[in-house]
């Protein structure tokens, strides 16, 4: 549930924490595609004036996130399936960059941390509980990305992390992939423990790549007609 903006906050403008809770509200989906969000309400259910606001709803337009439109207001948008191909081209192309680092810095303490983060997914598997999947699946390729201590690459990973999170559930929830995905997680380890660099490559380019496919098919699934970026 969005939280009421703190307006004693200092350390922000009112008008990005405003920007921040709403997009944390859409990509999490608890402002659906297609849900219009109307100005009166949210300023009063956020507690803040309507200036602010609307300096929101701008930043989430140049977001793509919403569309502000000629008598509907602002409209929250669909993931489009350049959104997904994007997102997951970044991440794709920004592991492959990490890899070197992450073979060369591995040790026995990340080694015991995986092995925790995979005991809990086990569990989770056994359970089909998808909702807690998806945040350890997060947690174990977080700190995958991690051990390579690229703290640039890191930063451009974190800009996406939203993205991320709600793509990555979205391919969870489909039954099929969240088996196979997990298996694929045991192989990661196993391969990091060889430090096997080109295995591991090869595997997590597989698994990002189908887990872009299975969201891009869940998008679609859910979308209908998928709304494409028109430029």
């Amino acid at each position: 549930m969005m939280q009421v903006v703190n307006t004693q906050d200092v350390s922000k403008p009112i008008r990005d924490i405003a920007y921040e809770t709403l997009k944390q509200a859409i990509i999490t989906g608890e402002l659906p595609a297609g849900y219009r969000i109307v100005e009166t309400v949210f300023a009063n259910k956020l507690h803040i004036s309507r200036t602010p606001l609307r300096e929101a709803f701008r930043k989430l337009e140049l977001d793509g996130l919403v569309s502000c439109e000629v008598r509907r207001g602002v409209i929250v948008r669909a993931f489009t399936i350049e959104d997904i191909e994007e997102i997951y081209g970044i991440r794709n192309a920004l592991m492959m960059l990490l890899m070197p680092s992450i073979i060369r810095n591995v040790t026995d303490d990340d080694y015991r941390e995986l092995e925790g983060i995979l005991a809990n997914m086990d569990i989770s598997e056994r359970e089909a509980d998808s909702a807690a999947l998806a945040v350890q699946n997060r947690q174990f390729h977080r700190k995958i990305e991690q051990i390579s201590n690229k703290k640039r690459i890191l930063r451009v990973i974190d800009s996406q992390e939203e993205y991320i999170m709600r793509f990555s559930a979205l391919a969870i929830a489909s039954v099929v992939r969240r088996t196979s995905a997990h298996q694929e997680h045991h192989l990661m380890l196993d391969y990091l423990k060889a430090r096997d660099q080109q295995k591991l490559v090869d595997l997590m380019q597989r698994h990002l790549e189908e887990s872009k496919n299975v969201c891009l098919k869940a998008v679609e699934g859910h979308v209908g007609n998928v709304d494409r970026d028109p430029s």
